[in-house]
């Protein structure tokens, strides 16, 4: 293993700051389109999903789930409908701690989790259930996989990585469980959720000798789905809330633009976030400031080719620093510090930045990048306009650094989720 490590390391470049990130995520993003294999991962993902394939079965069924996942969310009672009702369930969840201290992580996670498993299943899970317990438990283990990527990074986090091999193999099994429902009550010609649309294509594309369409590749796109798409936006969505409580100027100016704009007659939907400009900017804004994740997953050049003046041969492992993006005092006015101007103009409008690649860029950037978007603008917005959310008494400041690992969770914390008086 050591000798391996070493070998990585030399054949590795890690990226840092906007123009190198840009210049290989963007202008080389062909050369850029894979990512790295190991022996280990040859064994565990066997070339199959979106996250970690390559070639021809990544490009299908990225292109699948991205042509889907939008679907869904055009459709009238499709994403954004259960994004909407999962909104009001995690209303209702804080509402019930009647402004007292309560630490925020489980019932965010449920709401965030609940609309992929509806997207997916087509249902959703109560909080009590042990199976759903479970599953959220294997999904966060599932993420120290990554270790044996970057084995001379990872060794530095915490983590009980052995256990997770074991939790991958329960996310599939859940996975594999939902598809026999599936199939046992199959509705190719009506889909209601993700496997519905997988099954239908399978059965098209039979006679196809290029298809890779399977159930073990639908199987590992469920999985790169839970574990690339629910711990990311619940941990986005804790920041977001932690640096609102800590800032209650700009949590107070949100909330007057909402309820200026909006008001309180009607439910919010994502179309909104066009007529709500401050609010915008500062979603923008946290993800700036707190990104979720400070490196992005490696990319592999499948060619030799210049970047920034230096060669980079073919099979060097390329990996972006998005933090160094994110905070690159040569793009933006103050890095260090949370500042919603940095996506205004003078008037007051909302200005798209280059340098926003909290989802990465390229041929790899987020699949789940619009449906996180969705998620944490509808969250976020309808839990403002219910409540005020302040610190508990007595305590001053909440803790607003990272815990390094594969996502940068904030520490946990309380706040108080007080009721506004014209809910």
């Amino acid at each position: 293993m050591i000798a391996r490590e070493l070998h990585i390391v030399r054949n590795c470049r890690v990226l840092s700051g906007f123009q190198a990130v840009k210049e290989a995520l963007i202008d080389h993003s062909e050369e850029l389109d894979e990512r790295p294999e190991t022996p280990l991962l040859r064994t565990l993902i066997k070339g199959k999903g979106i996250a970690l394939s390559n070639g021809h079965t990544w490009r299908q069924q990225r292109r699948f789930v991205v042509v889907t996942l939008w679907k869904l969310w055009r459709e009238k009672k499709g994403m954004e409908h259960q994004v909407a009702e999962e909104a009001h369930q995690l209303v209702e969840a804080f509402a019930r701690s009647k402004g007292q201290p309560l630490d925020p992580s489980m019932p965010i996670t449920t709401s965030v989790a609940n609309v992929l498993y509806a997207v997916t299943f087509g249902n959703r899970f109560a909080l009590e259930d042990e199976r759903f317990q479970k599953l959220i438990e294997a999904i966060e283990f599932s993420l120290q996989f990554l270790y044996e990527m970057l084995p001379w990074l990872m060794k530095h986090l915490p983590g009980p990585h052995k256990k997770s091999f074991s939790c991958i193999e329960m996310v599939r099994s859940f996975a594999k469980q939902e598809i026999e429902k599936h199939k046992e009550n199959q509705s190719l010609y009506e889909p209601q959720d993700l496997i519905d649309f997988y099954l239908f294509q399978m059965e098209k594309s039979r006679n196809d000798p290029e298809s890779t369409y399977d159930e073990e590749n639908l199987t590992q796109c469920i999985f790169d789905l839970f574990v690339g798409g629910s711990d990311t936006t619940t941990c986005s969505l804790k920041w977001a809330l932690l640096l609102l409580a800590s800032h209650p100027d700009i949590q107070d100016k949100m909330h007057k633009e909402i309820e200026d704009v909006i008001g309180s007659a009607h439910s919010i939907c994502y179309q909104d976030k066009k007529k709500l400009p401050y609010t915008n900017a500062v979603i923008h804004e946290i993800q700036r400031f707190r990104p979720v994740s400070f490196l992005g997953l490696p990319r592999q050049c499948t060619k030799d080719f210049k970047l920034r003046g230096f060669l980079i041969p073919k099979g060097t492992i390329i990996v972006p620093d998005l933090r160094s993006v994110l905070l690159d005092p040569t793009r933006w006015e103050t890095p260090a510090k949370f500042n919603p101007n940095h996506f205004l103009d003078r008037d007051g409008q909302f200005v798209n930045r280059e340098e926003y690649l909290p989802f990465g860029a390229g041929a790899r950037i987020c699949m789940g990048m619009q449906v996180a978007k969705i998620e944490i603008f509808i969250f976020l917005t309808s839990l403002l306009r219910a409540f005020s959310f302040q610190l508990p008494e007595g305590v001053k400041e909440l803790n607003q650094e990272a815990i390094i690992g594969i996502i940068a969770h904030p520490h946990p914390y309380k706040l108080c989720a007080v009721p506004r008086c014209n809910t």
